[in-house]
């Protein structure tokens, strides 16, 4: 049996806890404090594939092994791990309290209903893209990932920032900053966990399954769910099809590239991602957040034209284009060469399709398409019903070579 023991926040570890144990396994500052057995090998956790080959060299020879963790192990942790390679029946676990669920209760916070990321040894990013699309979000820190550069990414979300530091110990620390004074600090080795709160929503619904609130029953709404100005918004035919190839979720970044009414970022915010809108009309861009504040959901709105106004922004997994007129192929290849998964873009117009594809094409994207024509159901006169037409639209879309669309996250999980 391989024993895992978590020491949870404020609650430090017996000191007999390894007695009987033949290899202990573990953080330095863990394996110092508790007495080892006579004889028991210790091996101070650094590599983790080292360590896991001495821990089956003994598992092998049916001698008892102790490792030992901070919090909840379990919890984006080192039992994933040790299941993987052991198998889940040769473990014993038994946990502590996790640095999150100590942070929220530090600031009175429950936290059923929070997103929670790991940065620790992966792309910030996914956490960052979490912060701006969901009001109570947890991310665990790492080297290189920690509260500064979360900060400095979240610049201008109106976020707050709670930073525990040392949790559970003599210097422990909770702070309330904003991004831009995260950014400026060098907060020290020290950080736990980091909250990120729209302070306004940290108090959601109470709801019966844990977590961020689920995503919508449905999508591809009707265009009267969005305020828009003389019918120009894509319609709910074309936006099912774009939402299909776009594939938000939870942790990516979407654009939506002359966003009207911003009908397409609301549906891609209110299915996980963060998205950002550009618009370069003033009364679109009032109309995009009139919309999104109307569906409860964050979209960041962008006042400018494209392409120029792109290269301010971060790179994002995914791109809607649905205007840009003469300049459609310059904002297409814009696109198209900072997209890592894919672009889609909409077009009333036969002409502007050649220059689309061949944008496409040259970033480097798998280029298909289709043409949309509908007909939908309405009333005439004497409780009967005709067909009515709607204008034919051309949606194409590239698709990076490589990029994964079974839904699974690139370089590690939320």
């Amino acid at each position: 049996m391989i024993t895992v023991v978590g020491a949870g926040t404020g609650s430090p570890l017996p000191e007999d806890v390894a007695d009987g144990a033949a290899l202990v396994v573990g953080g330095r500052r863990h394996l110092d404090a508790v007495r080892l057995p006579e004889g028991a090998e210790r091996v101070v956790l650094g590599a983790l594939a080292p360590a896991l080959d001495t821990v089956a060299e003994y598992a092998a020879k049916e001698r008892p092994v102790l490792v030992l963790a901070s919090g909840d192990p379990g919890f984006f942790g080192i039992v994933r791990a040790l299941a993987e390679r052991f198998g889940p029946g040769l473990l014993d676990v038994r946990p502590g309290v996790s640095s999150v669920a100590a942070a929220f209760a530090r600031v009175g916070l429950p936290w059923d209903d929070a997103a929670v990321a790991s940065a620790h040894g992966r792309d910030l990013r996914t956490a960052v893209n979490l912060c701006r699309a969901h009001p109570k979000v947890a991310v665990l820190t790492g080297p290189g990932a920690g509260p500064a550069e979360l900060g400095a990414a979240l610049v201008g979300d109106g976020r707050v920032l709670v930073v525990a530091s040392a949790l559970g110990s003599g210097e422990e620390r909770v702070e309330r900053v904003t991004p831009a004074e995260a950014a400026a600090r060098d907060w020290g080795p020290a950080v736990s966990v980091v909250l990120c709160l729209d302070e306004a929503r940290a108090l959601g619904p109470v709801r019966s399954v844990a977590g961020p609130r689920p995503g919508p029953a449905g999508w591809a709404l009707d265009e009267a769910a969005f305020a828009h100005r003389d019918s120009m918004i894509t319609k709910f035919e074309v936006r099912a099809l774009a939402l299909a190839r776009l594939g938000p979720r939870p942790g990516d970044l979407v654009w939506d590239v002359g966003a009207g009414s911003g009908s397409v970022a609301v549906e891609c915010a209110r299915l996980g991602a963060a998205v950002t809108a550009v618009e370069k009309t003033p009364d679109g861009v009032e109309r995009v957040r009139a919309n999104a504040a109307a569906h409860g959901v964050d979209v960041r709105v962008v006042h400018g034209a494209a392409p120029t106004v792109l290269s301010g922004l971060d790179d994002p997994d995914a791109v809607f284009v649905g205007g840009g007129g003469r300049e459609l192929p310059a904002i297409v290849s814009a696109c198209a060469r900072r997209a890592r998964r894919s672009v889609v873009v909409a077009m009333a117009a036969l002409d502007r399709v050649p220059a689309a594809r061949e944008a496409l094409l040259g970033a480097g994207l798998e280029c298909d398409g289709v043409l949309l024509q509908s007909s939908r159901l309405a009333p005439l006169p004497g409780d009967v019903t005709r067909l009515a037409a709607t204008n034919p639209v051309f949606l194409l879309w590239g698709v990076r070579p490589g990029s994964r669309t079974d839904g699974t996250e690139e370089g590690g999980a939320l």
